[in-house]
């Protein structure tokens, strides 16, 4: 890490409002829309998404349906796959948003040409909102992924913010993890400046903002474990 984005992020984060932490402090809700038992409505984050090579999955396998031959003809390609588990009290909780926010370090990517990876920044941001809905009493998971593309170009996640927000627009729970210094577990590293405008010594970007983290149901993985994922609003 550069050490002027140290310095910078250290005087930030200083300032910077942690976010709750459900897996050790649930979060009661009181969730207007949706039917209960006759008691306060309770919703949990259990297990957070893991960092580094923990978040990566090779590609599942599922043959046919194509008139081509196979193209690739290496070993399975690696996934980027996040899940958190979390937990619902009420009979029916109407609707749940999930706001991800992910910081992919360049010097983890495992494409061979390491001079086009020196050309990019040190770290690469995705971000990514999945509303679900209907969702009854018990244990559920949210995830979202990157294709193998991301993980071989721009590396693997240092940093994952995740939070949870009701359908009265409340945020309820989440936390960060990170593995990059400056840069400080249950921070809202998304919304400091500081760290998302900072720059290298040559005055070039630290972060750069890119598109591709899609919801798992838009990909492959939707195939797997569909159970454990409810309805994703449209």
């Amino acid at each position: 890490m550069n050490k002027k984005l140290m310095m910078m992020t250290t005087v930030a984060l200083a300032a910077a409002v942690a976010l709750a932490a459900p897996k050790r402090k649930p979060v009661a809700v009181a969730d207007e829309d949706a039917p209960t038992t006759g008691k306060e409505a309770k919703i949990t984050i259990d297990q957070f998404p893991k960092l580094g090579r923990q978040s990566t999955l090779d590609a599942p396998s599922i043959s046919g349906g194509s008139t081509l031959a196979q193209c690739w003809t290496g070993k399975p390609r690696k996934w980027i796959v996040l899940e958190a588990k979390y937990t619902t009290e009420a009979r029916c909780t109407e609707r749940l948003t999930f706001a991800w926010h992910v910081l992919l370090d360049t010097k983890t990517c495992t494409n061979k040409d390491k001079e086009g990876a020196a050309k990019l920044a040190p770290y690469s941001y995705f971000t990514q909102t999945v509303t679900y809905q209907n969702i009854p009493h018990g244990s559920h998971a949210a995830s979202v992924c990157l294709h193998p593309s991301y993980l071989e170009r721009f590396g693997e996640p240092k940093a994952i913010g995740l939070v949870m927000i009701d359908a009265n627009g409340e945020v309820i729970g989440g936390d960060t993890v990170s593995d990059i210094k400056g840069i400080a577990p249950h921070s809202k590293f998304w919304d400091d400046d500081n760290i998302m405008s900072a720059k290298t010594s040559a005055g070039n970007p630290m972060i750069e903002r890119r598109q591709g983290l899609l919801d798992r149901s838009k990909t492959i993985w939707a195939m797997v474990n569909p159970n454990d994922y409810e309805q994703v609003a449209q």
